[in-house]
């Protein structure tokens, strides 16, 4: 990587800082690449020493200079934090900061000065507060990079998982499948599973949306009507696929093996496998994007911010994984 990686500050009273500050001092032993934050550097320095961390922190005033500084201390370059931070207590005077941490972030790799994105937590309902209009981070990428189509993988050890429909109440999620919707999802997971994670040939699983994928109907008609016609186009384009299948009987052991990706049709039934396999390494990735974002697969954690508590395995693992995605992208170029 010739950029370091790019972190934002995400929820200020969320524990983004201390798996921040805990992330960087696991560097070494996890091999993780060059990274810079952005965030207050006093913040920082203060959240530090509150949790006694033993953490130097170093403001950059130029992205160039932060690989170097890695090694000894956190590169932090600067924003302005208008509000006080109180651990648990989310201020929407700070949304803007947030926000405008996650359009800097997209900037810099856009202008390759930063080599991926790894974004830390959001409260969402403080943004909202302010007048962000996202329902999440994803489609706030997806705008920013250019109104492409996102879609949201989140991966961990043994398992890849992308729900069709996101960040929607479930009976709205249901009412708004769509068969385009499931073959973009589809389309856009087996490319990047070959960009991205180097597999020739992805397969994919599909999930049914009712019990027993529908029973041929008696449980249900979205399989016959929605689900199916999405695989057959799926295979008419040369992806491997199965599907539906009963989604009680896909994320065990033996069934995981045979597939590199399920896609799902709503957020909990990708989401409650993955974070009961491992949820201490799950990652979130946003595929879609022409750079690479990764996150934590959990919340900001109001509840523990600032007791020194919170794990900072799922961000280790973000910042791991966003350096093997550079990596690979490097290696094989678009149209290689």
């Amino acid at each position: 990587m010739t950029a370091p990686l790019v972190v934002t500050i995400g929820e200020p009273a969320g524990i983004g800082g201390e798996i921040t500050l805990k992330a960087w001092t696991a560097r070494r032993a996890n091999g993780l690449p060059p990274f810079f934050v952005l965030d207050g550097p006093e913040r920082l320095a203060r959240l530090a020493a509150m949790l006694r961390l033993d953490v130097p922190i170093r403001a950059i005033a130029a992205l160039e200079e932060a690989a170097a500084i890695f090694r000894d201390a956190l590169p932090v370059l600067p924003i302005a934090l208008p509000a006080p931070v109180v651990p648990g207590k989310p201020d929407p005077a700070n949304a803007p900061a947030v926000i405008g941490a996650i359009a800097a972030a997209v900037a810099f790799v856009q202008q390759g000065r930063a080599a991926a994105i790894v974004t830390n937590p959001i409260q969402k309902e403080t943004l909202y507060a302010a007048g962000f209009r996202h329902p999440g981070h994803t489609e706030y990428l997806a705008e920013l990079a250019g109104n492409v189509t996102p879609v949201m993988m989140l991966a961990g050890p043994g398992l890849r998982v992308v729900p069709v429909t996101i960040h929607r109440p479930l009976a709205e999620a249901i009412a708004q499948l769509r068969t385009a919707d499931i073959v973009t999802a589809g389309r856009i997971t087996a490319a990047a599973l070959q960009r991205d994670f180097g597999i020739a040939r992805p397969r994919l699983a599909v999930a049914g949306l009712n019990p027993h994928a529908g029973e041929n109907g008696t449980i249900g008609r979205e399989e016959i009507d929605i689900i199916v016609p999405a695989v057959e186009a799926l295979r008419d384009l040369g992806i491997e696929v199965s599907g539906p299948a009963p989604a009680d009987t896909l994320f065990h052991a033996a069934a995981r093996t045979r597939y590199d990706a399920a896609i799902c049709m709503y957020h909990d039934q990708a989401l409650i496998p993955l974070k009961t396999i491992d949820f201490d390494r799950g990652v979130n990735i946003t595929l879609g994007l022409p750079f690479v974002r990764t996150s934590p697969d959990h919340g900001t954690a109001c509840d523990i911010a600032g007791q020194g508590i919170a794990n900072p395995a799922s961000l280790i693992a973000a910042l791991a994984l966003a350096g093997e995605l550079v990596e690979r992208r490097v290696a094989e170029p678009v149209g290689a």
